[in-house]
Order: structure tokens, then C-alpha cells, then sequence
């Protein structure tokens, strides 16, 4: 029976599709009930967990064929590829280097182009694989790479820009799915927000500047924890800052409308 599904975390629209009986997603993509969720995410194997994706009946479908002749069917399956950049410290390809990708219990052996990249197909259901890469003629010889496959999250999200950083080596910190998931949408504030936002700030804090009293400093296990809490936006801040950097943006440490841009051109999508 058609209904909803609620996307969880690895999931992308061709596993939904597997899952629920259907050999193309575009049947569950295009359908209209889906229209507000492809105009908000646009690629369907970046979405979100928590996303309402709506899985229609299945249809039968009916051919009028002559009994005394043979015909034959064609049933369209398409694939779902994996695609990979591999990149040395320096931002340079890693170029016609032997490979081993194992995705679940399957080995594939390649090699990447002369741009550094690597695809081929996975099954539609795939979650977890290794690249390693296996050529003596570069310095990233013998380096394990793990997967997840489905889990990069829309870029709009925290949690998508933290990966995107993480993936293209500016070590934006640890992603933390709960925490991660539930920061702001990144539709606000704006990359030049930053100064009205730190006027407000300073506004807010002398506002409520209060004495000091003994009652301040008695949870030091909250203070520890929201150290830790500073150091982790901090870092993440600090990431979005170099990206900035070096892509000729206006560097504010907000990942803003158009750093997001930027990133997704930059990460592939």
C-alpha cells in the first residue's frame, strides 16, 4: 500500500526504491507527492534523515502481445555508481593509481584517471566499503580510505558541511550525528551577517553581565562540557575559515548561502 517512508540515516533514494520493490527510484522520485522534497534537495542520494519521502502502489503494467509469436521484453534497470576523487595533501590527483575498492564483500580492482577519479558500480543497497589504495609509484601507497555510502548529508546542514570540509582535508571535526543533525539549517545567516551578529552579541552579553558569586562556578562538569563545545565550533569555525581562504571568498567562518555553493562545487555535489 503507497505511504510514507521516514528517511534514516545511509539511506538514499535507490536503497528506498530496492527496498520497497522497485527497480528504477525515478518512480518514487517523480512521483507529484514528492515534488517538495526534490525541489528541496535536488540530488536523491543526498537527503536527510528525518525526510518524508512518499512510496507509491505499485503498478501493473499490461502488453498486448499475438500468442503464436515470441516477443521479447526489455526491463530497464539502471545502476547506481560510486565516485570517488583521490587527491594528495597538495590538492593535486592521484593519477592512474592502482586501486582495490571493496564495497560489502566485493573486490574490485581499478585504476584511477589522469583527474584523480575512480567510479563504478555498487549495489543499489550498499552502505560501508574501503578504497585502498595499492601502487608503489605514489606516496599515498598502502593507505586505507573508509566508506560511507549514502551518509553525506545536504549541505545546507552542519552536518553535510562538516563533511564535505572533512572529505576535502580541512578537518572541520568529528561529526556528531545527533548533535549535528539538530543545529540550525544553514539557510541563515547570510557569509556578511557575521559583524550585525557579533553586535548583537556583545549587545546580549553586556545586557545580562552579571557580578560573579560562588553560584557561577558550582557545575564545573557543565563548564568542562561546554568547553568542549567551544573547542568543537571552534575547529569547525576555523575549517570554514581556510576553505574561505582559499577559494577567494569573504572569510567570515559562517557557512552562509554562498560558501555552501562553493563547497558543493567544490566537494561534487
Amino acid at each position: 500500500m503507497a505511504g510514507y517512508h521516514i528517511v534514516e540515516q545511509g539511506e538514499h533514494l535507490s536503497s528506498i526504491a530496492k527496498d520497497n520493490g522497485f527497480r528504477d527510484y525515478h518512480t518514487i522520485w517523480d512521483d507529484p507527492h514528492n515534488a517538495q522534497l526534490k525541489k528541496q534537495r535536488v540530488n536523491p542520494n543526498v537527503i536527510f534523515p528525518g525526510d518524508s519521502v512518499f512510496i507509491p502502489d505499485k503498478e501493473q503494467r499490461e502488453e498486448s502481445r499475438n500468442t503464436t509469436k515470441r516477443h521479447q521484453f526489455v526491463v530497464r534497470k539502471p545502476g547506481l555508481k560510486l565516485r570517488l576523487v583521490l587527491e594528495d595533501l597538495y590538492e593535486k590527483p592521484i593519477a592512474n593509481a592502482k586501486c582495490q575498492l571493496i564495497v560489502e564483500s566485493e573486490i574490485f580492482d581499478l585504476i584511477s584517471d589522469g583527474a584523480g577519479k575512480i567510479e563504478h558500480d555498487i549495489p543499489l543497497k550498499a552502505k560501508t566499503g574501503v578504497l585502498v589504495i595499492d601502487d608503489e609509484q605514489t606516496p599515498a601507497n598502502d593507505i586505507q580510505i573508509p566508506l560511507k555510502i549514502g551518509h553525506l548529508d545536504p549541505v545546507d546542514r552542519v552536518s553535510g558541511q562538516k563533511a564535505r570540509l572533512n572529505n576535502l582535508g580541512y578537518f572541520a571535526g568529528e561529526i556528531d550525528a545527533q548533535g549535528d543533525a539538530e543545529d540550525q539549517d544553514q539557510s541563515a545567516p547570510a557569509d556578511n551577517d557575521l559583524e550585525n551578529e557579533q553586535s548583537a552579541s556583545d549587545e546580549s552579553d553586556a545586557k545580562n553581565e552579571q557580578p560573579a558569586s560562588a553560584e557561577a562556578s558550582a557545575n564545573d562538569e557543565q563548564v568542562a562540557s561546554g568547553g568542549k563545545d567551544d573547542e568543537k565550533k571552534e575547529q569547525f569555525r576555523s575549517a570554514i575559515e581556510e576553505f574561505q581562504c582559499d577559494h577567494d571568498l569573504k572569510v567570515d567562518g559562517l557557512c552562509g548561502p554562498v560558501t555552501q555553493a562553493k563547497l558543493k562545487q567544490v566537494h561534487g555535489c
